[in-house]
């Protein structure tokens, strides 16, 4: 079931995206990376079981960014991929402090959220890091390698958009399972953790290419 779920979500969030590059021309793309990253912070936290693999549930979210800044990258410039990038990781500090606020305050007594808040939004400290560095990290880095294998095949989009998501998604699975989980697993385990995540952003990635040639060469 979890991996119906993973595929259907995968498609419905790729279609949303796209819808909203249409809609709100590149706006709205900036809007759904700000979304995302939220989100990605909040959904990290919950592991699931998909095709007999671990992983966050937060994936496809990470998938969203990724053909968001190759869209911002083929149609707009690598200035504005690299600006959403900078505006989601702003968003992301801005949210996470005002949700540490908000639970910093006293509940009223006849409140019934701030308990459920507080297991929900309380950051887990090692995984907050982790999901932000990674995030910055390897979206910058897939702003620059899009750019790279732009010039070196300008007619081969599907190269430049596999070639910049599946390497900076390695470096974000390395990031991320480092800095959020190393340490807290037998290593092996922590390997399995590494492979089986990354392997799923793959399978996104791929997802991901059609999406991008319905809407490449859109602005010019």
């Amino acid at each position: 079931m979890n991996g119906l779920l993973f595929l259907g979500w995968s498609i419905g969030g790729l279609i949303a995206l796209t819808l909203a590059y249409k809609l709100f021309g590149k706006m709205g793309l900036i809007g759904i990376i700000a979304g995302s990253v939220v989100m990605m912070n909040i959904l990290v936290n919950k592991s699931v079981i998909i095709f007999g693999i671990g992983a966050t549930s937060g994936n496809v979210f990470y998938a969203m960014v990724f053909l968001a800044t190759d869209i911002l990258s083929e149609n707009h410039g690598a200035k504005e991929a690299r600006k959403s990038v900078m505006i989601g990781f702003f968003i992301s500090l801005l949210t996470l402090f005002g949700a540490w606020i908000a639970l910093s305050m006293t509940p009223a007594p006849w409140d019934t959220a701030h308990e459920p808040l507080s297991k929900l939004l309380t950051p887990m400290y090692r995984i907050i890091a982790g999901s932000m560095v990674s995030f910055f990290v390897s979206n910058m880095l897939d702003t620059y390698s899009y750019q790279w294998l732009k010039k070196k095949f300008p007619k081969q989009l599907w190269i430049r958009n596999n070639g910049s998501t599946m390497s900076s998604q390695l470096i974000d699975t390395l990031l991320f399972a480092s800095i959020a989980l190393l340490g807290t697993m037998p290593f092996d385990a922590w390997v399995q953790v590494l492979i089986s995540t990354y392997l799923l952003k793959i399978v996104i990635a791929i997802i991901d290419t059609p999406f991008l040639y319905l809407v490449a060469n859109r602005v010019k």
